[in-house]
């Protein structure tokens, strides 16, 4: 079950980087963001009804939603939306890869769970490749440029959908169950995008175009009901840090796609940043018991 939940967060985030760059345009980053979860929102909760699961949470688990939400389902992705602005989508995914740094460390501090030295290894090995690829970027950094701007707006998503991630598990941990707080988070999550579009005077106007819909789709059904799902039930199963590690393979897919439809340009160091990166991720992974977690086990 959980190689099955990798396999399918990988494959549908992989590919999700470059349907944002089709809700780039003409419609303000806040509102492509509020249609899409509020658009997952809509089929996460007629799923939860039809289904019959419980959707009464009490106001503390509400709070612990929202949180989520406000992190997971709108500050993390209208960052990145504007950083996409000024990267291509390989780059976006390559950025995103830090994530798995940050949530070991999250992990270590809000669970008290001891680094090992193989994750120490793996990491630095991701961020070593991390640092290759955007070399040209850092090498020239400067808030003056584009670049820079969009490298910067992309870490700080990063660093909200760390920060989400770490709830969901601590919510996963009171007992909260993946589907019902997605689909409340994702109400909650929309809401505060359209609150802070209004207080900004960002209209809410709409594309409509064959690119900006299917795209909008993709990323509402797949990247986010199925996506999310497959991904937080995973932070449940074998815990943040590890289930972070996903997310370094999402630029195995992304940056085929970028160099294809983007003209993503290979170059030695990049190609070796990328090779970097994946070997850190397998050194982190190739451990006795491969990704099963306690948890699991007794299952």
């Amino acid at each position: 079950m959980v190689a099955f939940l990798y396999i399918v967060t990988v494959a549908v985030w992989g590919t999700g980087w470059l349907a944002v760059q089709f809700q780039l345009g003409t419609v303000a980053p806040a509102a492509s963001v509020t249609y899409r979860f509020a658009a997952a929102a809509a089929l996460m909760v007629a799923f939860c009804l039809l289904t019959r699961r419980r959707m009464r949470f009490p106001l503390a688990w509400h709070l612990r939603a929202a949180l989520q939400g406000g992190l997971l389902f709108s500050t993390n992705f209208y960052l990145i939306y504007e950083g996409s602005r000024y990267l291509l989508s390989g780059q976006v995914a390559m950025t995103f890869a830090s994530v798995v740094v940050m949530n070991i460390v999250g992990t270590s501090l809000l669970f008290a769970k001891p680094v090992d030295a193989r994750t120490l290894v793996g990491a630095a090995l991701g961020l070593a490749g991390l640092a290759a690829v955007f070399r040209p970027e850092l090498a020239a950094f400067d808030l003056s440029r584009d670049g820079s701007i969009g490298l910067l707006l992309c870490f700080a998503g990063t660093l909200s959908a760390a920060l989400g991630m770490l709830t969901s598990a601590v919510n996963q941990r009171k007992g909260m169950p993946v589907l019902e707080t997605n689909a409340i988070g994702m109400v909650y999550g929309s809401g505060l995008m359209v609150v802070y579009s209004l207080a900004g005077g960002d209209s809410f106007g709409f594309e409509m175009t064959a690119g900006y819909v299917l795209s909008l789709a993709f990323l509402a059904v797949f990247a986010s009901v199925i996506g999310f799902w497959s991904y937080l039930t995973l932070v449940g199963r074998i815990g943040a840090d590890r289930a972070g590690y996903a997310t370094v393979l999402f630029p195995v897919v992304a940056l085929p796609l970028s160099t294809w439809f983007e003209g993503f340009a290979w170059t030695p160091l990049a190609f070796a940043g990328v090779l970097l990166v994946l070997i850190g991720n397998a050194v982190i992974l190739h451990r006795p018991g491969g990704l099963k977690s306690p948890a699991v086990e007794r299952a």
